[in-house]
């Protein structure tokens, strides 16, 4: 009985390297190479410095609007949490034992906020927001923040020049940048 269970181990592990150098020698086969413009569409980052941010424009009421449309069920009214993370307040507890990371409290650039809401938001289908939508909703979430005021315009041109509260928490190494 032991011999057959190592004859079966055996033609197993043999069956295994024979697929892995097959696999090795002409790939997985699985889909096709991605062209450069299958690439140039995904490849949508955002740097801190505003770099590739997109056309488009919104407000702090139109972003409350969208807020309360698509964003309030996960993250609660005025993003102070409820299935989801909380996205307003936490200022000066990041040194504390209680630390709350928010928008307002945790993250060095408003122009990361908006690559992540773009990305990542509505949690249902990401990617779906217009770049309008995510200008509107990045500046209510900095105005729930106490970082822009009701008046705010936010753009490609002005979202850079936002200084968030925690920009000094973060550095970059010279060999990052």
């Amino acid at each position: 009985m032991l011999t057959r269970k190592v004859h079966v181990c055996n033609f197993i592990v043999l069956n295994l390297l024979l697929c892995s150098f097959a696999l090795a020698q002409e790939g997985p086969g699985l889909g096709v190479p991605a062209t450069p413009e299958q690439v140039a569409g995904w490849d949508i980052s955002i740097d801190p410095e505003g770099e590739n941010l997109p056309a488009g424009s919104g407000t702090v009421a139109q972003g409350e609007a969208i807020y309360d449309a698509q964003c309030f069920a996960c993250h609660g009214q005025n993003g102070e949490g409820a299935t989801n993370d909380r996205l307003a307040g936490g200022h000066g507890s990041l040194a504390t034992a209680n630390a709350t990371k928010t928008v307002g409290s945790y993250w060095p650039y408003a122009t990361t906020v908006f690559d992540y809401v773009r990305r990542a938001m509505p949690f249902s289908q990401p990617g779906t927001l217009s770049n309008d939508e995510v200008y509107a909703l990045t500046a209510y979430l900095l105005n729930i923040n106490g970082i822009v005021d009701e008046t705010t315009v936010l753009n490609a041109e002005t979202l850079p020049l936002i200084e968030m509260p925690n920009r000094d928490g973060f550095f970059w190494s010279a060999e990052v940048r």
